[in-house]
């Protein structure tokens, strides 16, 4: 099968399109035929080297966590899916190794939904990680239809859906955000304060009783924004910020979970979860999404089409 890989830490310039064999599929997992891979910065950091302290990485690599596609065998004693479904997730293994930048790949059940109905392939692989990232961040912190919840970074790819999960429970959300963005939060429910100087105060001004909870997907300065207009003693969770814990907020990493995946699908179909999709581009483009996406001026998720 085709596949892009990369043989040691390096730059999107060392990826490569070659002929790797066929995973294998063992009991509860499934082979899925790639439709669309979703593209994240996890991914072009991994290969920098950037998070090897933390992930054991096994050189050479197939990138890529996120995925859509259609399920082509399944493995012994695995009777969750059938050969023709199609599904979705998360496909984080216990090292990086086989990803989903492929034409196949062997993705453990626990890792995988079945595909929303209402969204397309595309969309669909552009969920996972952000979306997972975004619903465990509010459930974990809580959020109840009726309180304030202040989001940094609202418009971002994991803000974004943030926000749509958050107003989904029946919260009242503030967004930052730059005011190029400001019509979009106003359009997914949230209400828009403006980056930069005085940021504190115009949060302040729309929540002068403090907000109930506050979520950092920015980082660099994130936590102590939010913990300054945050109420005493309500949660302050952050996905950016590796030192949270230090400064008495909470941070987090997405974890795979099927049931999570289930539910931000129901969200989707049910027509309160959009996916906003930047960039499509053939499997042989990877350095380009790579590139794109450390750029980051791009407005919705980059996804790879197999």
């Amino acid at each position: 099968m085709k596949a892009i890989t990369y043989s040691g830490y390096g730059t999107p310039a060392s990826l490569r399109l070659v002929e790797v064999p066929e995973p294998r599929v063992g009991p509860g997992e499934v082979l899925i035929r790639v439709k669309a891979a979703g593209v994240n910065p996890v991914d072009w950091k991994l290969a920098a080297g950037f998070l090897g302290h933390v992930l054991e990485v096994r050189h050479p690599v197939i990138p890529g966590w996120d995925v859509s596609g259609v399920v082509e065998a399944v493995g012994p004693d695995t009777d969750d899916y059938a050969v023709g479904d199609e599904v979705y997730g998360y496909v984080r293994k216990e090292w990086v190794q086989l990803g989903t930048y492929a034409e196949l790949v062997s993705a453990p059940v626990r890792t995988l939904a079945r595909k929303p109905r209402t969204l397309t392939f595309e969309e669909a692989a552009g969920l996972p990680l952000a979306g997972l990232t975004s619903y465990q961040a509010v459930t974990r912190a809580g959020v109840t239809a009726g309180q304030t919840v202040v989001i940094h970074s609202a418009a971002g790819g994991v803000g974004s859906l943030g926000v749509q999960i958050a107003v989904s429970l029946g919260a009242r959300v503030i967004g930052t955000a730059g005011a190029h963005h400001h019509a979009y939060l106003r359009a997914l429910g949230a209400e828009p304060v403006a980056y930069g100087d005085g940021v504190e105060d115009r949060i302040r001004a729309l929540a002068p009783g403090g907000a109930d909870v506050g979520l950092d997907f920015h980082g660099e300065g994130g936590v102590e924004l939010l913990q300054s207009v945050v109420r005493p003693g309500g949660p302050v969770i952050s996905v950016a910020d590796n030192d949270a814990g230090a400064k008495g907020a909470r941070h987090i990493w997405a974890r795979a979970s099927s049931a999570d995946l289930t539910a931000l699908g129901e969200l989707a179909d049910a027509g309160r979860l959009a996916v906003r999709v930047g960039h499509v581009l053939p499997l042989e483009e990877a350095a380009e999404a790579w590139a794109l996406s450390a750029a980051g001026r791009t407005r919705g998720k980059i996804v790879l089409t197999v």
